[in-house]
C-alpha cells in the first residue's frame, strides 16, 4: 500500500465481487426511451397547482400523493414510490403514497431498499447510464410481478403489497443520481394495458420535472457532507460494488458496524467484510485514512 504523509495515494485494485443477495436477477427487460410527447393529457387546473405546491410541501410524501391521484383521474394505480439512487450506493425513499393510508408502503419501501434493490431490473438501466452519459434522458421500465424469479423479492415487493405490476419513470437530475418514480398496480386490474402505457407517457415529463424540482429543493440536503464524500470515493473507484458504497457511506456518517448492519438488513461481520474489501481497493486501511482521501485535492 503507497501512501503520502497523512493523505493515501488515490489507486484501485479490483477485486472479485461478493454476490450480496441470494440468486441474480432474471428479467424480461422491457425499457425505452420517452421522447417529447406527440401529445400533452389534459389534467385539470386544481391537479396541477396541487402538483406544483407539492415540489416545496413540508411533507415530502406529498409529491408521491399528488402524483398518484393524478394518474388515477385516468387509469387505476394503487401505489406511487419515489427512490433517489445516489452514487451506487441503496436507494433512499424520497416520497411515498398509498391509498391505504399509513406506513405500509414505506414499511415495503425499506424491506426493498434494504434487501432487493440490487435484483430490481431499475439497477441495470442504471448501471448502463455509466456507459453513455444521458442527463435529459427520460427512461420507462415495466416490470410485472411473474417476471421476477428472486422468490423473497417477488413476495415482499410485489405479493405482500397486491402488485402485479410496476412502472418506473427514471430520470437523472444530476451526476451519479438517479431518481426512479414507481407506479404500482393492484392485482385486482391486471397489467399495464398499451394504451395505458401511452397515458403514463403523456405525463412522464411533467412528472420528471416535478421530481427533479423536489430533489433540488430537498434531497441534496439530506444527503449531506457525507454523500459527497462518497461521491469522491466513486469517482476515485468506480469498480466500489454497491454493497461496499452502502458500508463506505455508513462509515463516512460516523456509524459503528453494528448499526450500518441494520440498515442494510446483514450481520455486523458482513459490514466489517464489505469494509475491509472496500479499504482493500481504495489502498487504505482504517477509518482516518479514509477520511483523509475525502480530502484529497481531485484533479481537475
Amino acid at each position: 500500500m503507497q501512501t503520502t504523509g497523512n493523505s493515501p495515494a488515490l489507486r484501485c485494485a479490483t477485486l472479485g465481487e461478493p454476490n450480496p443477495l441470494h440468486g441474480d436477477p432474471t428479467l424480461i427487460m422491457r425499457s425505452w426511451r420517452i421522447s417529447a410527447p406527440h401529445r400533452n393529457e389534459q389534467i385539470s387546473t386544481s391537479r396541477a397547482t396541487e402538483l406544483v405546491m407539492s415540489i416545496s410541501h413540508a411533507d415530502a410524501d406529498a409529491l408521491a400523493a399528488s402524483i398518484l391521484r393524478t394518474v388515477g383521474d385516468t387509469l387505476p394505480v394503487s401505489q406511487c414510490t419515489i427512490f433517489a439512487y445516489e452514487f451506487d450506493a441503496r436507494p433512499r425513499t424520497v416520497s411515498a403514497a398509498d391509498h391505504r393510508g399509513g406506513r405500509f408502503l414505506r414499511d415495503v419501501a425499506d424491506r426493498y431498499a434494504t434487501h432487493f434493490y440490487a435484483l430490481d431490473g431499475n439497477r441495470a438501466i442504471i448501471g448502463r447510464s455509466h456507459e453513455k452519459p444521458a442527463r435529459d434522458a427520460l427512461v420507462l421500465h415495466q416490470q410485472q410481478s411473474e417476471e421476477i424469479e428472486n422468490e423473497a423479492y417477488r413476495a415482499a415487493c410485489y405479493a405482500q403489497p397486491n402488485v402485479s405490476d410496476r412502472l418506473s419513470l427514471l430520470v437523472q437530475p444530476m451526476e451519479s443520481v438517479w431518481l426512479s418514480i414507481n407506479l404500482y398496480r393492484d392485482r385486482a386490474y391486471g397489467v399495464f394495458q398499451p394504451g395505458e402505457l401511452e397515458r403514463v407517457e403523456s405525463l412522464a415529463h411533467l412528472f420528471a420535472h416535478a421530481a427533479k424540482s423536489h430533489y433540488a429543493l430537498n434531497g441534496q440536503h439530506q444527503q449531506g457532507s457525507a454523500a459527497a464524500m462518497l461521491a469522491r470515493v466513486r469517482r476515485a473507484c468506480p469498480a466500489l460494488t454497491p454493497r461496499e458504497l452502502d458500508v463506505l457511506r455508513g462509515t463516512l456518517e460516523g456509524a459503528g458496524a453494528a448499526e450500518i448492519a441494520v440498515q442494510m438488513g446483514v450481520k455486523p461481520a458482513s459490514v466489517v467484510t464489505y469494509q475491509k474489501r472496500a479499504y482493500a481497493r481504495l489502498g487504505i486501511s482504517s477509518q482516518r485514512q479514509l477520511f483523509a482521501l475525502c480530502m484529497v485535492p481531485e484533479r481537475a
